[in-house]
């Protein structure tokens, strides 16, 4: 008994469509799933998947199967019959192709949206940063020259301001600490493209704010609230989280592949980005930009943890903290500087006594 055609190609529909959804739920392509927006970009590679998946077996298995039907015979030497064209088929391959991209279109303009990504009046909120507020190290250490007596020479600061800045070895490691400040300061340009709250949570603030510093080669971490800074950054399950970022050199970007956020820390401009974490782990956070020769050993750890061993951390780093400057003022010999006395942890940091000085004043 001949089966029908119309009856091959049903099954052979059905048959396609199965392997493409089996393959496109269970691709394996991705890394774990780490945060709540991670979800939704998933779901969006899903989709691709499956229907890319389809448009390629349909295609190789067309190929095939024609070549192997309409091969050429041993002693056919007669042309191939002349075809002139088929308008109905003609419109059929430019229409299902032209659906397919604007529906992909419309989802992963909804996914974008999902996750914070479209915020018309975001990149008009918030100003430009300058280089000169990118130039103060951090907030801790700054606290602890505030006892230092302002200069007496009027120019005297304004000189060694321009000094500094003309330096980039001045200025090695260049703290984010006063972003949040600048947000709401009147600017004088506009912010990097950011990836915001989700719209059920537009416009209010996040369970916790981190500062990141992208430089040559590696990252830095601070905790506004807390004045922490570190190389490695910690985060609660749970709780939404807002980085703010910047760079002090050249141009980084901020990926964590298992989040699926990916954003560039610009110098001179603000950037943002907002996630929830839900799966505990150590990630590895990678420059995604081509940042100089090193640029593939850009990398620093982000921990993912429990409420509880996430306020643990913080302790340990604020009693660490209070007992490092405890050590460096025990052992200042009352004749030196806060200056001074701090040049030999701020050393190895790269940050020199004339930005201690512009910090201060």
């Amino acid at each position: 008994m001949k089966i029908p055609s119309s009856i091959w190609t049903l099954l052979i529909g059905i048959v396609l469509t199965l392997v493409s959804l089996w393959y496109g739920q269970n691709h394996g392509l991705l890394p774990a799933a780490a945060t709540d927006e991670a979800e939704l970009v998933d779901g969006l590679f899903n989709a691709m998947m499956i229907i890319s998946t389809g448009i390629f077996l349909l295609v190789e298995g067309i190929l095939i199967y024609s070549a192997f039907k309409y091969r050429r015979r041993a002693g056919d030497n007669e042309d191939g019959p002349p075809v002139e064209g088929n308008v109905p088929l003609e419109i059929l391959w430019t229409a299902i192709p032209a659906i397919i991209v604007i529906g992909i279109s419309v989802y992963s303009f909804d996914v974008y949206n999902e996750i914070g990504g479209f915020d018309p009046h975001a990149i008009h909120e918030a100003p430009m940063m300058n280089q000169e507020s990118m130039a103060m190290p951090g907030s801790a250490m700054a606290a602890t020259l505030s006892d230092t007596p302002p200069s007496t020479e009027p120019n005297l600061n304004q000189e060694k301001s321009d000094e500094a800045m003309q330096d980039p070895a001045t200025a090695e490691v260049r703290n984010a600490d006063q972003i949040p400040q600048l947000r709401n300061a009147p600017g004088v340009g506009s912010v990097a493209p950011t990836i915001g709250g989700t719209p059920d949570k537009a416009g209010k603030p996040a369970g916790l704010q981190v500062n990141v510093t992208g430089l040559q080669y590696a990252w830095l971490f601070t905790y506004p609230e807390t004045g922490i800074t570190t190389g490695e950054m910690h985060v609660p399950i749970g709780r939404e989280v807002e980085i703010n970022m910047t760079a002090n050199d050249v141009i980084h970007a901020f990926w964590v592949p298992e989040f699926r956020l990916k954003q560039d820390a610009i110098p001179g401009r603000q950037s943002e980005i907002r996630f929830t974490p839900k799966k505990a782990g150590d990630y590895v956070l990678i420059c995604a930009e081509l940042c100089g020769p090193y640029h593939g050993a850009m990398r620093a750890t982000v921990v993912v943890e429990p409420e509880e061993a996430f306020d643990k951390w913080m302790q340990e780093q604020l009693v660490a903290s209070k007992e490092t400057l405890n050590q460096a003022v025990a052992v200042n010999p009352t004749d030196l500087s806060p200056n001074e006395f701090l040049a030999p942890y701020t050393k190895d940091m790269g940050i020199k006594p004339e930005i201690l000085h512009q910090v201060h004043h």
